[in-house]
């Protein structure tokens, strides 16, 4: 095998390997801290269910959804405590001192807010794309349409923090009046609620 041939293949298995890497962290980041902070709560309201007289395995689940929802709730008070001019400041001085030197903190926490919070505005619309000129349709963002072409982020789902990107003619684009919230909900469950999208097409 030629020594080129050689060095495109480890550069496309260590970018492919990256790609995917940073692809899964945040979610598995997500994952794993819920879970830590679930068994965390669950040490402590295990003596309270315990005092619930019924079988074992409805204790159990009942364990779990109380710890689930504990945890939804901590991570409401939280949300809510930065909220304020007191928490904004611990919370900045906790990250710069602390968070920001976890491997894929920054990642994680970048990816949420891009998705999920204020900062979304580089999704400026839900469109329907046929890459290929296939008639095949994808479900994309316009995230730049500033020039000749436009440039299309479209997910891979069920990760939306993954996925591709492409500058296509307008012609290959189908625009619609959807919501941003609902284009990421169809790529969160694989594809369920894309007749919202279909049925806000734009007439062109």
């Amino acid at each position: 095998m030629k020594p080129s041939l050689i060095k495109r293949a480890k550069n496309f298995l260590r970018t492919t390997l990256l790609g995917g890497l940073a692809a899964i962290l945040p979610l598995a980041l997500v994952i794993i801290l819920f879970k830590w902070i679930g068994s965390l709560i669950q040490r402590y309201l295990e003596p309270l269910v315990n005092l619930i007289e019924t079988d074992t395995r409805l204790k159990l689940i009942i364990l779990y959804i109380l710890a689930f929802i504990a945890v939804l709730f901590l991570f409401f008070l939280i949300g809510l405590l930065i909220t304020t001019r007191m928490g904004r400041f611990f919370n900045n001085v906790l990250e710069e001192k602390y968070l920001l030197k976890i491997p894929g903190y920054k990642i994680a926490r970048d990816t949420v807010m891009q998705f999920f919070g204020k900062n979304r505005s580089f999704f400026n619309e839900v469109v329907l794309v046929d890459i290929f000129a296939s008639g095949t349709l994808m479900t994309g963002f316009i995230t730049d349409d500033k020039g000749e072409y436009i440039t299309v982020f479209v997910p891979t789902g069920p990760n939306p923090t993954s996925g591709n990107i492409y500058h296509v003619t307008r012609d290959r684009i189908t625009k619609t009046t959807a919501p941003v919230e609902a284009g990421m909900q169809s790529i969160i469950s694989c594809g369920s609620g894309s007749s919202e999208i279909f049925a806000c097409k734009i007439p062109g």
